[in-house]
């Protein structure tokens, strides 16, 4: 009988390394790794830190479409023949980012099951989050929208332990991501500290575990 040989590649390493195809860069908060329009020749992948999506229409209207933290992979349009970016993405915080060209990371997922299979999780579990914020703008409060975005920055529900301090991010930002007013965020972060469940720190908002009961006091029924 045939013995199957054990892969002995290492995807984390693969990332954390720079080698034919991989570079690894430091980001200062507010600095942009690319930008809408740009050519489309790479993937990225968040080692440390925190990055925002943003578009900005014909109109010139921004919008934030996604925060993206440590182990998140961004970019990956240029692999489904996207040529150019339709986004502009910038560091939120200090951040260290691998960039792996299109043509390397093309390569890997064809010699590297460990790494295929990583990548594909991570392509379904942000295609599962795409559905779900959907679910969430359609059925749930506002209320309940900044509770879910508040948990998914701070990591709760995420395989990786929570980060409960996330950095200080403007309600300007926050009221962008789940469609209401920045006055209406205000409203409920005030609420939110008052019951206890965030509280304001030097280095940002920390986010408790109770905040959970927001989210999941009557939360929608989907029939299928």
């Amino acid at each position: 009988m045939a013995i199957k040989r054990q892969s002995s590649f290492n995807s984390t390493s693969f990332l954390a390394k720079v080698g034919e195809g991989r570079s690894l860069g430091k980001y200062r908060k507010g600095q942009v790794v690319f930008s809408q329009g740009d050519a489309g020749d790479a993937v990225f992948y968040v080692q440390k830190g925190k990055v925002k999506v943003t578009v900005v229409s014909e109109q010139g209207k921004e919008a934030v479409v996604a925060i993206l933290g440590t182990d998140d992979f961004f970019g990956e349009g240029c692999l489904a023949g996207q040529v150019q970016r339709i986004s502009t993405v910038t560091a939120m915080t200090d951040s260290v980012i691998a960039r792996i060209e299109k043509a390397a990371i093309i390569r890997v997922i064809h010699q590297e099951p460990a790494f295929a299979e990583m990548f594909i999780a991570h392509l379904l579990a942000r295609t599962i989050r795409v559905e779900a914020d959907l679910v969430d703008q359609l059925f749930n409060s506002s209320e309940k929208r900044l509770a879910r975005m508040l948990l998914l920055l701070a990591n709760f529900g995420k395989e990786s332990k929570p980060e409960p301090i996330i950095a200080k991010i403007s309600q300007e930002t926050l009221a962008e991501m789940i469609g209401t007013t920045r006055s209406r965020v205000s409203f409920f972060m005030n609420k939110f500290r008052e019951l206890g469940f965030i509280d304001y720190n030097g280095s940002g908002v920390e986010i408790h575990s109770s905040l959970l009961n927001v989210v999941l006091h009557d939360q929608p029924q989907i029939k299928t």
